[in-house]
């Protein structure tokens, strides 16, 4: 107990509970008690903000702006995202909302993994370097954007197109990884490839008490047969190498399903929608076609819809990388256990590589619950500041290389 009364009056445990309590939470978000909040702590820190609205004037992305001593360099980029998944209050031990801290020193909210704590460690490492009379030598950008849990289409995916983005003149990036259930720390250079994939099975139609030939219920089994036969190899290869994790493997899955107008009624078009995000040691073009061959065996009537169709892009972690190599000099000195992974989701660092700018997923959380996205979502606050000593290292560990 005496730990968690310890932590409850920590200034920067102050300051993460209060931007956790500003509910920027999907759908309809408003993000003015966000903002403002930002630029309360932009003031206090002395860093010019600037707020911007590449979509929409309901979406605004916060830009903190730490002069360099050499500006004319390439910047380093610090992102996260302001907004956060719905939640199930009901299911909650703890208002989702409250960010109130139990007296083990776990501090609940919607955010606390799922990114407001990188945010929040950005600002407080911040405050850290600049008390100590530090300067980067490269010019560093905090960043604040809206709606990466919906896609990033209104915030990040259009904010790297405009020409503020390209005047920053980014060179690296920094945004969220995911929490480690044992001591050592994930860093994500990559995620897989990803797909909204649709797939419009057209049929022969009538009456529901015939047995017709070759209609969309028929191809749709044949197909679904082996998509799933398919998702069944790549259950068997993460339950066969205890070395691969969610992200070395495709995953597939069925997540809309369309068609029909009346029981007694055989539709002539079926409708499904799969999730598939896919391992970089899968042939892309190859699976493609794969799923065509299938539909032509079911006897043709199969149109591949793409609704999103994401390329793959990549940030190298070797020595062709000067970032990483000062990033992971950081991470050595600091006497951190790390590995590299592709990440299992999707984060607005796609966009940023899409644009050719090398960019990491990092969330300095260890020997932790993951719990984004889901019920009692918490982190401790000892974990939440030695996050915070960990970004002093690494902040002028790339700015300064």
């Amino acid at each position: 107990m005496e730990k968690a009364e310890h932590w409850s009056n920590d200034e920067e445990i102050k300051i993460f509970q209060e931007y956790l309590r500003i509910p920027t939470v999907h759908p309809d978000i408003d993000y003015t008690a966000c903002v403002e909040f930002l630029k309360r702590q932009a003031d206090k820190l002395n860093l010019p903000v600037d707020v911007i609205h590449p979509v929409l004037p309901s979406k605004p992305v916060v830009i903190m702006k730490w002069l360099g001593k050499r500006p004319e360099l390439p910047s380093i980029l610090l992102n996260s995202h302001m907004d956060v998944v719905p939640v199930f209050a009901e299911n909650w031990t703890h208002d989702p909302f409250g960010a109130s801290m139990d007296a083990e020193g776990r501090i609940y909210a919607r955010g606390t993994q799922d990114m407001k704590s990188v945010g929040c460690q950005y600002l407080a490492a911040t405050r850290a370097l600049k008390s100590s009379g530090y300067q980067p030598k490269r010019t560093v950008y905090l960043t604040y954007v809206p709606d990466e849990e919906t896609g990033g289409d209104m915030g990040m995916a259009e904010f790297v197109k405009g020409d503020y983005f390209r005047a920053m003149n980014v060179g690296f990036a920094l945004d969220e990884g995911i929490a480690s259930e044992d001591e050592s720390y994930p860093v994500f250079y990559a995620e897989r490839t990803l797909w909204h994939l649709r797939l419009k099975f057209t049929g022969t139609s009538g009456h529901g008490s015939l047995l017709h030939k070759n209609t969309a219920g028929e191809k749709f089994q044949y197909v679904m047969d082996k998509l799933m036969k398919f998702r069944k190899t790549q259950v068997q290869h993460l339950a066969e190498n205890s070395s691969l994790d969610i992200g070395d493997v495709t995953t597939l899955n069925l997540t809309q399903l369309t068609g029909g107008l009346q029981s007694n009624v055989v539709p002539p078009v079926l409708e499904a929608v799969f999730d598939i995000r896919i391992a970089i040691s899968q042939d892309v073009d190859r699976l493609e076609k794969q799923i065509r061959n299938w539909g032509e065996e079911a006897g043709g009537g199969l149109e591949l819809d793409f609704i999103l169709r994401c390329p793959f892009v990549e940030t190298k972690v070797d020595d062709s990388n000067p970032y990483w190599l000062a990033f992971k000099k950081g991470l050595d000195e600091l006497g951190l256990k790390t590995h590299t992974r592709v990440f299992t989701g999707a984060t607005d660092s796609f966009y940023v590589r899409q644009m050719g700018i090398p960019a990491l997923g990092f969330s300095p959380i260890n020997n932790t619950p993951v719990l984004l996205h889901n019920h009692d979502e918490y982190l401790r606050a000892d974990t939440y500041l030695h996050g915070i000593q960990v970004y002093r290292k690494l902040i002028p560990a790339v700015a300064d290389s």
